[in-house]
């Protein structure tokens, strides 16, 4: 079997795949959430947004059953949360702002993480939780909560 790979010869990551209901709906947030469509990557049951080392992928249910007879509707807000970096801790609280005004469901309102960036979450149109984290920055790390 060969397998797609990265520099060191062993299998990366290429993209994330997202099962939507509403392909349409889905780009419109994740667009207002700073990712890029082209218009040639989206069609009614298909996008894709190029990252710098993976894509964005968006398929319709109807889509997938078309490849997948097995496949079966995932129940709303599932336990993986998509992760998005933004370019400062401000940037986290402003993204939150914006999507949550905009009428999507919020997950985790911003904290300031233990890990030391800032960090909140908010559903996508299908109940996906959507991470959005700043850069580390080491002088707010703290403990674990565990």
């Amino acid at each position: 079997m060969t397998l797609q790979c990265g520099e060191r010869g062993v299998p990366m990551l290429r993209g994330i795949h997202v099962f939507a209901r509403d392909v349409t709906a889905s780009v419109a947030f994740y667009r207002r959430a700073g990712l890029e469509f082209t218009a040639a990557s989206v069609s009614k049951h298909f996008a894709r947004s190029e990252g710098d080392r993976a894509a964005l992928e968006i398929g319709s249910y109807e889509l997938t059953r078309g490849y997948d007879s097995g496949f079966q509707e995932p129940p709303s807000g599932g336990s993986t949360a998509l992760q998005i970096g933004v370019v400062s801790r401000e940037a986290v609280d402003e993204m939150f702002k914006t999507l949550t005004e905009a009428g999507y469901k919020p997950h985790l309102a911003p904290i300031d993480a233990f890990w030391g960036s800032r960090y909140a979450e908010v559903c996508d149109p299908d109940g996906n939780p959507v991470g959005f984290q700043s850069p580390r920055d080491e002088a707010k790390v703290t403990r674990p909560p565990l």
